[in-house]
């Protein structure tokens, strides 16, 4: 099984790249993020891989870091993803963001891939919300904000989160956004300050 590759980009595809490991040629699949973040052609690149051996084909998926790899094996334990779906979610949510996601229930989020609607959506975040956070880069106050499951005397947090969603932002982003500010700005801020400090937040 391959695990690594280190050599040079031969050349850059819609889906795959070609790379160079000492005159072999090897044809790796990546998601549209990973190709857009690979060198130019004829410069040096080492890619993590995830080997998929079938009895008619062996295929091999890179991917520039081992988070992204990992999110791409546990993204196929759901019923409904196959490879293809994986690279399409890992496309547009890096692994930070699709963590994020995930922990938050943000299903929204998820459905922007390719090939994931509503439903599938919904199913990747119940079925792998108790596995994101292992990941890390999840801040458990924003989970409970998100949650509604806020702590007492944190009635200022709750309304300036309504006050985003208003604006049209979605729960799980506004949520994440008041939890930084409150961090920020300590547990007695106001709304007001609350709110426009989330919007900053929100803006970066």
């Amino acid at each position: 099984m391959i695990g690594k590759l280190k050599g040079v980009v031969d050349s850059l595809h819609e889906d795959h790249v070609i790379l160079d490991v000492h005159g072999v040629g090897y044809v790796v699949a990546c998601s549209t993020r990973t190709l857009q973040r690979l060198p130019r052609v004829g410069e040096a690149a080492v890619l993590a891989i995830e080997t998929q051996v079938r009895e008619d084909a062996i295929r091999l998926f890179g991917f520039l870091s081992d988070a992204e790899r990992d999110w791409f094996r546990l993204l196929q334990n759901v019923q409904g993803v196959g490879s293809k779906v994986a690279l399409a979610i890992l496309s547009i949510l890096p692994p930070a963001e699709l963590t994020s996601a995930i922990a938050l229930q943000n299903k929204t989020s998820v459905a922007r891939a390719p090939g994931v609607g509503p439903k599938l959506a919904a199913r990747i975040v119940a079925e792998l919300k108790d596995k994101a956070g292992g990941f890390g880069g999840v801040d458990a106050s924003a989970i409970a904000l998100a949650g509604n499951d806020a702590p007492v005397g944190s009635t200022a947090a709750q309304e300036a989160i309504s006050a985003l969603v208003n604006l049209g932002y979605g729960r799980p982003q506004a949520a994440t956004a008041i939890a930084a500010s409150l961090k920020a700005l300590g547990d007695g801020a106001e709304t007001p300050a609350l709110i426009r400090r989330g919007l900053k937040e929100l803006a970066l």
